[in-house]
């Protein structure tokens, strides 16, 4: 007995007596009524499926977007409820991303930072294109020589100096590039790191967050390239080591045929070597940028993230470099046709030269101002779709986004989040140190100063982020 009215089928106790009507129902003629979940559904509904106005079962946070479950519309019922997407405050939607998501990521990059995407990509092309382009400019030249008068007493030497010329702006222009593109690699990824939250981010910072991670990235892709080469070096020596000891004098048709054939299984297993490992490494620059890491750290770190998933992320890869030089090629066409046909019409002036070289230097800046960012966009967003499903890395996006929106502006402390000790199920010892200790986002992992759960509930309230 109590003194007053006790809970009835109608009115569960603690809930409000004025409360909406049923699935399918109606207010009575004296007011609402209420009944339990699924006692008052239509003839014929799911009753396991869930109420409109309830949060959905894999939502752990009522209000908060969560990734950690399938993003399928839910199955149950014949109300059509639907699971909310994924938040997406910048370039990709913060959950597992498809092929569809990294391409139009790559491109929203492109086009939401151009000046720190194709203005850095075309001073750097520019910059390490001219060698080349001089080089074969002046190759070119010499071929229109020999053209114009092939009985020339001294035309022997003429295709000599011509590829000297373009060996040697070849060789420089190599060297230049290698130094350009590491370090417009790591300053890209910077750019990316930010841009996936949806903020921007000048040259200047970008390179000012990425000029100390410079000489890793050079270590890193020297020692890629030693790992790449290194079967073809090995079958360098021992080519040197028979020729020295004359194992090639006396080789009849027997051996050569042998030889061939070793030499077309040795490029089959070749070919597979380079992509497997090219596969499993590729994740290690945006490791070293964006997590901090070593060297052979960051190697370990991508060989960890892409093992499950290698044939995925292989292919990934590969359309990305079809799709680059296509792109590439489409752009630079016009350019090189024009500055080739120039320059072995210009009879070696120096004014012709000067011209065809500008020519293929422009369309080597405007194919290079392209796939530059575009591949290393797709890499970037590889390296954290593989977070994502690897470690739950969404999670800790989502979160962040979630507090970010709730503040009206995005915080340079969202770089430190790419720190892998905020990873959903990691620990701080999992990166290099301890982990970002500064900023809005400082404290334990995964989510942020409060952990899993703030001190009265989840990290922004149990509603969504709270003022």
């Amino acid at each position: 007995m109590t003194d007053g009215p006790g809970s009835t089928p109608d009115m569960p106790s603690g809930w409000a007596a004025e409360q909406p009507p049923p699935y399918g129902g109606a207010a009575g003629a004296s007011g609402p009524s209420w009944a339990s979940p699924g006692a008052g559904a239509p003839q014929g509904a799911n009753p396991s499926a869930p109420h409109p106005s309830a949060p959905h079962p894999a939502l752990p946070y009522p209000g908060t977007p969560h990734s950690a479950t399938p993003y399928a519309p839910h199955a149950g019922g014949q109300y059509g409820y639907r699971a909310p997407d994924a938040p997406r405050p910048g370039i990709i939607p913060l959950r597992p991303l498809t092929l569809g998501d990294i391409l139009d990521g790559t491109i929203k990059l492109i086009r939401s930072n151009p000046r720190a995407t194709l203005g850095l990509s075309a001073i750097v092309a520019a910059v390490t294109g001219i060698p080349a382009a001089i080089g074969q400019a002046i190759s070119l030249g010499s071929l229109g020589d020999l053209i114009a008068d092939p009985y020339s007493a001294d035309t022997v030497n003429v295709p000599i100096a011509g590829l000297a010329a373009q060996y040697i702006g070849a060789i420089l222009s190599y060297v230049m590039t290698f130094v350009g593109t590491t370090v417009l690699t790591g300053v890209l990824t910077r750019v990316l790191g930010r841009a996936v939250f949806g903020g921007r981010i000048t040259v200047g910072e970008a390179w000012r967050l990425a000029r100390s991670r410079v000489l890793a990235l050079f270590g890193l892709v020297l020692l890629q390239a030693l790992i790449l080469l290194l079967p073809l070096l090995a079958l360098a020596a021992v080519f040197v080591v028979l020729a020295a000891a004359g194992a090639f004098d006396s080789m009849g048709a027997a051996t050569a045929g042998i030889g061939a054939l070793f030499g077309l299984l040795f490029l089959l297993a070749y070919i597979s070597y380079l992509l497997f490992f090219y596969t499993r490494l590729s994740l290690s620059a945006p490791a070293v940028v964006l997590e901090g890491r070593g060297v052979t750290d960051a190697m370990s770190r991508s060989w960890r993230l892409v093992k499950g998933d290698s044939w995925r992320v292989l292919g990934i890869l590969l359309l990305t470099a079809i799709l680059a030089a296509i792109i590439s090629n489409v752009l630079a066409i016009p350019f090189t046709f024009g500055g080739s046909l120039l320059g072995m019409l210009n009879s070696g002036t120096t004014a012709g030269t000067v011209i065809a070289a500008l020519l293929l230097a422009v369309g080597q800046v405007i194919a290079s101002m392209i796939t530059y960012p575009f591949q290393a966009g797709v890499t970037g967003l590889l390296y954290a779709d593989r977070r994502m499903r690897a470690e739950a890395f969404d999670l800790v996006l989502q979160t962040a986004a979630a507090q970010n929106q709730s503040q009206g502006w995005i915080h340079a402390g969202v770089d430190d989040l790419w720190h892998p000790s905020y990873a959903a199920g990691t620990g701080a010892a999992s990166g290099p140190q301890s982990g970002p200790q500064s900023g809005p986002y400082q404290g334990a992992p995964p989510y942020g100063p409060y952990g899993a759960s703030g001190p009265s509930g989840p990290p922004y309230g149990p509603y969504g982020p709270q003022a």
